[in-house]
C-alpha cells in the first residue's frame, strides 16, 4: 500500500508537469467541456420560456441550475481512456507499461485525478460566472448537499471502471472509433447530458436506471438539486455500489483475456 501511494504521488507530479507544458490544449479542452451544457441550457431555457416557463416541472431557472451542475459533474467524472487505449495497443506503447510491477490502471487513475485537480478551479469559476448570467434556482436541502460528495466520487469510479473495461476492446480490434461513438451516443441520451431524465420517455428512464449511465452523471445532479427523496438516494447509492462491483469484475476478466491476446504492432 505504501509503494502504491508513492506511485500515485510521483504520477501526480509527472502528470502535473505534463499538463503545464500543454496549457493551450487544456484550455481548448475545457472550452469544449463548457460549450455542450451551455448549448443545451440555452435550448431548454428557450423552450421553457416559450411554454409559460414550465416544462415537465422545470422552469428556465431550474434548467440553469441543472446544466450548470451537469457541467461540473461531467467534468469530474469524465475520462479519456477510451480514446487513448487504442493508440497504446496499436503503436506498442502498452508494452513497456506491462513490464512495471503495478497494474496500468493505477497510472490512468492518477493521471485522471491530476487533470481534475488542475482544471476544476477554472470550471468552478466558469460555473459561477455563468450563474450570474443565467440566474439558476437552487433548492437547498442540507442532507442532499452532504450526500452529493460521496455520490459524485462513486459516480467517477463507476464511469472510470466501465469506460476502462470498454477501452480494452482495443486488444481485439485495431479501430475502436465506432464502438466509442456508439457508447457516447448512449451516454448522451441515458446519462441526462442532453436533458433531465425525468423529461425523457419512460422506457429511456428505465433503461438509464438499469444500465450504469444514470448513476454516472444524472444521479449526483438530481441529488444536489433536491429532486430525490432519502429512499431514492439510498437506492442510487446501492446501484452505484453494484456497478462498481460489476466494473471491477469486468476490468479483471477482460484485462486478463486481453493481455493474453496482445501483440505489439508498432514501435
Amino acid at each position: 500500500m505504501r509503494a502504491l501511494l508513492e506511485l500515485y504521488v510521483q504520477q501526480f507530479k509527472t502528470s502535473f508537469a505534463t499538463m503545464l507544458q500543454y496549457r493551450a490544449s487544456l484550455v481548448i479542452w475545457l472550452i469544449g467541456q463548457v460549450l455542450e451544457p451551455v448549448i443545451y441550457l440555452i435550448v431548454w431555457s428557450t423552450v421553457a420560456r416559450a411554454s409559460g416557463d414550465q416544462v415537465g416541472g422545470f422552469t428556465s431557472a431550474d434548467f440553469a441550475a441543472y446544466f450548470l451542475v451537469l457541467m461540473i459533474v461531467n467534468h469530474v467524472t469524465y475520462t479519456w481512456i477510451m480514446y487513448e487505449f487504442e493508440y497504446r495497443v496499436r503503436e506498442g506503447g502498452l508494452s513497456p507499461v506491462l513490464l512495471r510491477p503495478v497494474h496500468p490502471i493505477h497510472n490512468d487513475v492518477a493521471d485522471n485525478l491530476t487533470s481534475k485537480m488542475v482544471s476544476l478551479p477554472g470550471m468552478l469559476l466558469t460555473a459561477i460566472g455563468l450563474g450570474l448570467i443565467f440566474r439558476p434556482d437552487f433548492r437547498v436541502v442540507p442532507w442532499a448537499i452532504v450526500a452529493f460528495i460521496p455520490s459524485l466520487a462513486l459516480a467517477f469510479v463507476v464511469r472510470f471502471l466501465v469506460e476502462w473495461s470498454l477501452a480494452l476492446a482495443a486488444f481485439w480490434t485495431t479501430r475502436v472509433g465506432a464502438l466509442n461513438q456508439m457508447y457516447f451516443v448512449l451516454m448522451l441520451f441515458l446519462s441526462g447530458q442532453m436533458a433531465p431524465l425525468s423529461l425523457m420517455p419512460a422506457w429511456i428512464q428505465v433503461t438509464a436506471s438499469a444500465l450504469p449511465f444514470r448513476w454516472m452523471v444524472a444521479f449526483p445532479i438530481e441529488l444536489l438539486l433536491g429532486r430525490l427523496t432519502p429512499a431514492e438516494a439510498l437506492i442510487g447509492f446501492g446501484a452505484q455500489a453494484i456497478w462498481i462491483a460489476v466494473g471491477l469484475g469486468l476490468v479483471r476478466i477482460v484485462w486478463r483475456a486481453g493481455v493474453r491476446t496482445y501483440s505489439a504492432v508498432g514501435a
